[in-house]
């Protein structure tokens, strides 16, 4: 506590004589759980459910009397109103409401001081504090502030409430409640007057007053609509907006659309019917209520005021994928359209990112690397395995509507005798590598090639889906290798491509399942672009080559250093592991300007002067002939 508020506190104690010994400080304002506030023709919120001395609570049931009836105790529940269209779900000092002209509502609230009731137009009435005894209530002389004080403060929390009645013309009207004492001219906390109110603001409603209520007829700002997994309640809020799930529906599954339906006032629609429709042969059924059994329709029809009502949506077929538009309507306006995707069972196998493999080496093995630089997932294999539905959806095999097991269909034999599946996919999303699942298939013993296909059988239905057959490749590490470049001849400015292609001892395409390893390269006027070459050793301790067992590397043509044109003989090493002899490879290197050389001068005077004598001859052969 700071002195300045000790100091008031200590002088209000000091004046408690001038109210007959009765007026002593205020406690701190105690905070209770707070509700959030029910709109018009909802529950009454009984004053507890509010904060002390920060709230202002709203009368919403409907009056069946004249006007509006404050609350007779702090637990009450017979508080109403007359003609209120709207209510939000606060109570603090940043409410609205809606009401009509002429209307009235009841304002209450728990507090611990003097309180105060103001209002920019409109007119107070009936303020009471109706549990409590030697209370004082001053109007104003034009009604539009109430104010109530104690004899003394009140020990514990004290239910303050009173009537107002809104204005006549319509526009935008302010109603708040503010508490505390004042301070007067000595610096003293004294009892607030009529025309010196308390200054905390607890309370604040901004009343819009309307001469006719546009309730009854539906509002799409209003409405909650949303896909789910489950049927549920999904109520409008102007604070958090209906979302729909981000869950993959697979095959078998049903999805739900949960929604309510509000007018401008955020209140039920009157009674109505409800048309659900179904596009490509969707199955809907739509109930006010979370469990709903599977339709059987396209069409489904409800008598509702589409409150928290629910539409289940289901495949026509087992197996097949469905994507479908769903449509609701209350009284043949559309209020809610979602479009939804349930996939298919497995029936297509796509085969891709296929690798080569070791010579006698199990079809779990190897291949990590590969697929790493591939996929971006470390995990051994040879190929990958893409499993969709007949509409092209990615098809999680690991979940249970895609269960299965994955087999060898067709190929393998002395090359090629085991096919597996090692790793199952894990995601429905095409555009993650999660969607792989990642395959090995083993080699005999000796270099090769064979066509194999692998299947999928479904567990729950026997469905047997098979993939086009692909070349798996079994061959030797690598004992050798040659470079090539991609042109005998540069320019300066050019990109140049160099492939490194590795062989094995019998000279068959290495495969790559063993990491390039160390190397160096001298390419004179050349710089390396690849990430995996550097000046020095350039070694890539992980990666490895391409299925066909070569590798490229790109690089700038005298971009860094003036060129001289010429020939030129690079020296390329592969030496951790050693593949044998440096490879040399040549090329010519032009740097774009005049590159005549004096062999070239000379070439051009010989055939010069044997043109020549070749006129001169003919020029005697035609004088002779004279």
């Amino acid at each position: 506590m700071s002195k300045t508020t000790l100091r008031k506190r200590i002088a209000l104690t000091a004046t408690t004589a001038l109210f007959a010994g009765m007026l002593s400080v205020a406690s701190a304002p105690v905070a209770s759980a707070q509700s959030s506030h029910t709109n018009a023709g909802g529950t009454t919120m009984v004053a507890t459910n509010g904060t002390t001395d920060a709230s202002m609570m709203t009368s919403v049931v409907a009056s069946t009397g004249t006007g509006s009836v404050i609350p007779s105790t702090t637990a009450a529940s017979d508080a109403t109103q007359k003609g209120l269209l709207n209510k939000d779900s606060s109570s603090g000092t940043a409410q609205t409401a809606t009401i009509l002209a002429g209307g009235s509502v009841a304002f209450y609230g728990m507090v611990t001081t003097a309180a105060a009731f103001t209002a920019t137009g409109g007119s107070f009435s009936n303020a009471a504090i109706p549990v409590t005894t030697g209370e004082t209530v001053v109007y104003n002389s034009s009604n539009t502030a109430v104010l109530i004080t104690f004899a003394g403060a009140p020990s514990a929390a004290t239910l303050v409430a009173t009537n107002w009645t809104a204005p006549t013309t319509v526009g935008t009207y302010t109603v708040s409640l503010s508490t505390g004492y004042v301070t007067n001219s000595s610096g003293v906390l004294v009892q607030p007057t009529i025309t010196t109110l308390p200054s905390t603001l607890s309370g604040n409603i901004l009343v819009t007053v309307v001469a006719a209520s546009a309730g009854g007829t539906w509002s799409a700002s209003r409405t909650a609509c949303s896909v789910q997994t489950a049927g549920g309640s999904t109520a409008y809020t102007s604070s958090l907006a209906a979302a729909d799930t981000t869950t993959v529906f697979t095959d078998g599954d049903s999805a739900y659309i949960a929604y309510d339906l509000n007018d401008a006032y955020t209140q039920d629609l009157p009674t109505g019917n409800i048309t659900v429709t179904a596009t490509n042969g969707g199955l809907v059924n739509v109930a006010s209520a979370t469990s709903l059994v599977a339709g059987t329709s396209s069409t489904a029809i409800l008598s509702s005021d589409g409150t928290l009502d629910n539409v289940r949506v289901s495949q026509p077929t087992a197996g097949a994928p469905l994507t479908t538009t769903v449509t609701i309507a209350y009284n043949g306006t559309t209020v809610c359209t979602k479009t939804i995707t349930i996939r298919g069972d497995v029936a297509k196998l796509t085969i891709g990112n296929i690798g080569s493999q070791a010579l006698s080496a199990a079809s779990t093995a190897n291949g990590s690397q590969w697929m790493y630089q591939k996929t971006g997932i470390y995990t051994p294999g040879q190929f990958t395995v893409v499993a969709t539905d007949s509409a092209g959806n990615v098809v999680n095999t690991s979940t249970a509507s895609g269960l299965g097991s994955y087999s060898a269909a067709s190929g393998t034999g002395t090359q090629v005798p085991t096919v597996t599946v090692n790793t199952r996919s894990t995601s429905n999303d095409a555009t993650s590598p999660l969607a792989y699942n990642f395959g090995g298939f083993g080699c005999g013993a000796s270099a090769g090639v064979a066509n194999i296909s692998i299947k999928f059988t479904a567990t729950a239905t026997g469905k047997v889906t098979t993939s086009s057959p692909f070349a798996a490749r079994c061959a030797d590490t690598a004992t050798s290798y040659s470079v090539s470049l991609d042109k005998a001849a540069y320019s300066q400015g050019e990109i140049a491509k160099a492939t490194v292609q590795f062989l094995d001892s019998k000279g068959n395409k290495a495969n790559n399942t063993v990491a390039i390893g160390a190397n160096s390269w001298v390419l004179p006027y050349m710089t390396a672009v690849d990430s995996t070459i550097t000046t020095t050793t350039g070694a890539s301790s992980t990666s490895v080559t391409n299925e066909d067992g070569s590798v490229v590397y790109t690089f700038t043509v005298g971009t860094t250093t003036a060129a001289v044109s010429g020939t030129y003989t690079g020296v390329v090493s592969f030496t951790a592991p050693a593949l044998g002899v440096n490879a040399t490879p040549t090329y010519k290197l032009s740097t774009g300007g005049d590159t005549t050389t004096n062999a070239d001068v000379l070439k051009s005077i010989v055939a010069l002067i044997a043109s020549i004598n070749k006129q001169i001859q003919a020029l005697q052969k035609l004088i002779l002939k004279r």
